[in-house]
């Protein structure tokens, strides 16, 4: 048979763990039979990462700006039990911030939705998709730890000389401190990035801040939001029969809990990265979470929205048998695919992404999947078999 073939490179970014061995099953059970993969490779493993002092994580976000369109394995971010783990000269930063920082734009995760596993929260009957802002704020923060008495201020200086001054805190004796940013330009983007997703998709968009304590930051984007919208958006919103609503983000957790799903949630980038976990749990497993990440000048990193799967990678290094879902990995792949399709006017190779996928849910559905699921699905007439990790992409190759 002869394989699907694409023009464009996309750039591929392999990861750590238990994610990177999927990886490499994945391309070998379900991809390279059928597709002449073009890829630039990147390997953003942590100890490729330590051996370049991070540019490797830098080089792949240029590469995904010259593509246009990049596919990127789970990565440890990692902590001080990682440096010492991994004898790293440094706590490199999340990798997936890096990246963000240099592409800007905003991550898109919508659930995998299948018929048979009943969301915990009921009433979601339609999939909520997190709209995370893919710039600034912690991940992209500077911190000190105060060993003593002292006073912290906010300093700023301006390019005319101009300085400005806010004390933020007197210490009495040790403590933390740490300074975030955002910029209206990356805010606007995002604003403009959810607005445009939604008139694609014709969802609500729902967006969510804490204004009333944060009254600068925070009422900053609350503002761009609200300006952009009313000047740009409102009269095509109206047409499409769609509504744009912010609300602080404690009610409108209550109000989402309630929900019988079908929206946007546009959130800031560490609400995002929280509220998309809870949401993936909710709908039945962080690993049945897409992710794609837009950035306003036209580039596409499509990820799975989960980490790196660590308990299992040490089992499998053991000779254990693990039980890893794949499906979230999957999705990047076939996101991917699809763009790198729709870019170049490929119809083969989108029909491949969507078959892959529409294979991977009815194996589901059928009653063959990993552990994690095994426990949430219930369908009449339909028998589970739970598969270790290799065996699972092994049917999902047998139904497509």
């Amino acid at each position: 048979m002869a394989k699907i073939k694409y023009n464009t490179p996309i750039v591929e970014m392999q990861g750590d763990e238990m994610t990177r061995i999927l990886w490499d099953w994945i391309k070998e059970i379900l991809i390279e039979p059928y597709v002449e993969l073009n890829t630039e490779f990147y390997d953003l493993g942590l100890n490729f990462r330590e051996q370049t002092k991070d540019q490797v994580t830098k080089d792949a976000a240029n590469a995904i700006k010259k593509y246009k369109v990049g596919v990127k394995c789970a990565t440890i971010t990692p902590n001080a039990q990682r440096v010492k783990e991994y004898n790293l000269s440094n706590m490199w930063l999340s990798p997936n911030g890096t990246i963000r920082a240099i592409l800007d734009g905003t991550v898109f995760r919508a659930p995998v939705l299948v018929n048979g596993i009943t969301p915990y929260i009921p009433t979601w009957t339609k999939p909520i998709t997190i709209a995370r802002h893919a710039y600034g704020d912690v991940y992209k923060n500077s911190e000190l730890y105060v060993d003593g008495p002292a006073t912290a201020e906010l300093k700023v200086t301006y390019a005319d000389g101009k300085v400005e001054t806010k004390k933020i805190a007197d210490f009495n004796g040790a403590g933390v401190l740490q300074g975030v940013h955002n910029l209206d330009k990356s805010i606007s983007s995002f604003a403009r990035s959810c607005f445009n997703y939604a008139l694609s998709t014709k969802q609500n968009v729902w967006f969510a801040t804490k204004d009333t304590i944060s009254k600068t930051y925070d009422h900053r984007f609350k503002d761009i939001f609200n300006d952009i919208y009313t000047k740009e958006y409102k009269d095509a919103f109206s047409k499409a029969g769609i509504s744009y609503d912010y609300t602080l983000i404690d009610d409108s957790v209550a109000r989402i809990v309630r929900s019988n799903g079908g929206f946007i949630w546009a959130l800031k980038n560490y609400d995002g990265d929280v509220m998309s976990d809870m949401v993936a749990t909710a709908y039945g497993s962080l690993a049945m979470m897409t992710s794609v990440l837009v950035s306003p000048d036209g580039n596409y990193e499509f990820e799975a929205a989960h980490g790196t799967v660590t308990r299992h990678y040490y089992r499998h290094l053991a000779g254990e048998e693990t039980s890893t879902n794949s499906v979230a990995t999957i999705f990047a792949w076939t996101g991917a695919f699809k763009k790198r399709g729709e870019l170049e006017d490929n119809p083969d190779l989108i029909a491949f992404a969507t078959r892959l996928e529409d294979a991977t849910v009815k194996t589901i559905e059928s009653g063959f999947m990993t552990k994690d699921l095994a426990g949430l699905f219930h369908k009449e007439g339909v028998t589970v078999t739970t598969l270790n990790s290799r065996q699972f992409l092994e049917k999902i190759a047998e139904n497509l």
